[in-house]
């Protein structure tokens, strides 16, 4: 136990020194996650949060049965979708066809959680893999992946969604997942 004190301070002063693996970072790339990643105001005020909980509860109660789950789901997919000025009902419905809303759900290509993240992509957003089934970074990476492809096809929704899902020239991701939006998580 006294050699652990010992060396504790020392091993807290080597977590300091700089990273030499990451020299080759993409300044833009770090730049946007930096920014996408900062924190930002959520509701602006009661009212906008009990509108959007009215409109959307009521539909995710239906898969959803743990009220703090269903809760948490519902705040941090508008606080993410403003975050990043996304249309929060396009968030849900992206949920929807990935997961069902089913935050451990894995699919055959192994991507994890609500938004079906592949396993790859925490490492790439300073993250952990744990942090996959993890409800507000889960949604948090998939928003800041969604956002950065639909910033990539200069906000064409079926391109966006079709490189989210990795079935770039084909329709069917995207249709599902915009008929999805239309038919249920419309939000204005």
């Amino acid at each position: 136990m006294i050699a652990l004190r010992c060396l504790l301070p020392t091993l807290l002063s080597l977590l300091a020194l700089p990273a030499l693996a990451d020299r080759q970072q993409d300044p833009a790339l770090g730049r946007f996650l930096q920014n996408t990643l900062a924190e930002s105001p959520c509701f602006e005020d009661e009212f906008e949060k009990k509108v959007w909980r009215a409109a959307m509860e009521p539909k995710l109660l239906k898969v959803v049965k743990d009220d703090t789950e269903r809760d948490e789901i519902l705040h941090h997919v508008f606080c993410e979708a403003r975050r990043l000025q996304l249309p929060p009902g396009l968030v849900m419905a992206v949920i929807d066809v990935e997961s069902r809303f089913d935050r451990w759900a894995v699919s055959s290509a192994g991507a994890v959680g609500l938004m079906q993240v592949m396993p790859f992509w925490p490492n790439q957003l300073g993250m952990t893999n744990q942090e996959l089934v993890r409800i507000p970074q889960n949604v948090r990476m998939g928003c800041t992946i969604l956002k950065f492809y639909l910033d990539r096809e200069k906000g064409d929704y079926t391109k966006a969604l079709a490189r989210y899902n990795g079935s770039v020239g084909r329709r069917n991701y995207s249709d599902l997942v915009l008929v999805r939006l239309a038919n249920r998580w419309q939000y204005n």
